[in-house]
């Protein structure tokens, strides 16, 4: 099978599910006109699906002409809370809303590859079981998906995802690979420094809450510089503190907001410990207290080394000059990395991200960021060249 021409030849089916799902973008686990969209689409295509989370989370299954294993190919479907200003035809309708970081493009992919794989199922040994999944950003949808049986029934043998964008220093049009660690796990910790409030006229009369948080802020920062191994990645990042009211009042209390992250549970674990132990130290040297809540969320993102070498050579017959080996892990995270703790698979980066006629660069997450539709086909490919390689039990045990 020519996997790149039966790619190209949906080209513009990918690029219309794209743009319709571009406008209708909506947050978290709360997807009601998405994965409805998504459900008519399969149906459309002859595919049957299952429902989860309350009807936002979908898998669809194809099933082959004879028994085998079977791969799931993973879409995440959730939007941002940001107001869209790319001044495209196809802008969201949603007002505050916005496909900022791709997966609206990640669902036509996996959309198209459903249509064609189904389309040719008489080749294909095995099953394939799609997953569209809401809520990739905070709070996540990746587990709930798990916990209510997503990789069960069939049971999934190995799983590939794709993500499109910059989110790694990838020249445009080629694929990132990478070994191992991948992406870095996610917590979110809350400070809350408890002092004195007074005037600001009377400060030794107070336990001032804004000097403990700014001794806590630099503390926080030893956490990497002195604490961890230089050879480990890991980083804490005070993102937001909030305190005070006008010139001349200490207030009572002040909050801090972060995040941590890490490339090993080990360095995760000795974040979270410090976090707590610094926090609480130091308010209490200087006669305060802290409140500290520390929450873990996406653990580390781990590619199985056979997996993703088995997917990279498929590409290399397909796109051989577009292959690119990352020689390091990015810090930010992905939810996809729940399903890589159950089942072997590949998350790659796709670099797509839209060249702007005036030089200037809107990366995921920015309210101008947008995607180069015309490399969408090689997402797909990739899909449907995995499925049907890996059906005919390319990968043995």
């Amino acid at each position: 099978m020519d996997y790149e021409r039966l790619a190209k030849d949906k080209e513009d089916l990918c690029i219309k599910i794209r743009r319709d799902l571009h406008r209708i973008p909506e947050l978290e686990l709360d997807l009601p006109r998405t994965s409805k969209y998504v459900k008519e689409r399969l149906t459309e295509f002859g595919i049957d699906y299952k429902e989860y989370i309350n009807g936002n989370g979908v898998s669809a299954l194809i099933e082959g002409a004879k028994p085998g294993k079977c791969l799931a190919i993973r879409a995440d479907m959730d939007a941002l809370p940001i107001k869209e200003e790319t001044g495209l035809d196809f802008s969201s309708e949603i007002e505050g809303h916005m496909h900022a970081c791709g997966h609206d493009s990640h669902m036509a992919v996996a959309l198209t590859a459903a249509k064609i794989i189904n389309e040719n199922k008489d080749k294909l040994m095995g099953s394939v079981k799609f997953i569209f999944q809401p809520g990739e950003e905070i709070p996540g949808g990746a587990k709930p998906m798990i916990e209510e049986g997503v990789l069960e029934n069939p049971k999934v043998d190995y799983i590939i995802g794709m993500h499109g964008g910059h989110l790694a220093d990838i020249p445009h049009g080629k694929i990132g690979f990478k070994d191992n660690e991948m992406m870095a796990s996610m917590d979110k910790f809350t400070i809350k420094i408890n002092g004195h409030g007074g005037h600001g006229a009377s400060p030794q009369a107070t336990v001032d809450p804004i000097i403990i948080s700014a001794e806590v802020l630099l503390g926080l920062q030893k956490i990497i510089s002195r604490e961890i191994n230089p050879v480990d990645s890991g980083l804490v990042s005070v993102c937001k503190i909030n305190g005070g009211f006008t010139q001349n009042i200490i207030p009572d209390q002040v909050e801090m907001v972060g995040t941590a992250r890490a490339l090993s549970e080990d360095v995760r674990d000795t974040i979270e410990k410090r976090v707590e132990e610094i926090s609480s130290g130091i308010a209490k040297t200087y006669g305060g207290n802290a409140e500290v809540n520390y929450e873990r969320f996406y653990p580390v993102l781990n590619n199985n080394p056979k997996f993703n070498s088995f997917v990279r050579g498929l590409v290399g017959e397909m796109f051989g000059d577009d292959i690119y080996e990352m020689d390091k892990a990015v810090m930010g995270a992905e939810d996809m990395a729940f399903y890589l703790q159950k089942v072997p698979g590949a998350f790659l980066f796709l670099s797509n991200l839209a060249q702007n006629p005036n030089g200037e660069v809107y990366v995921n997450h920015n309210s101008k960021f947008d995607l180069d539709e015309s490399l969408f086909y090689k997402g797909v490919a990739i899909f449907v060249a995995t499925a049907f390689e890996f059906s005919k039990g390319a990968i043995n045990e």
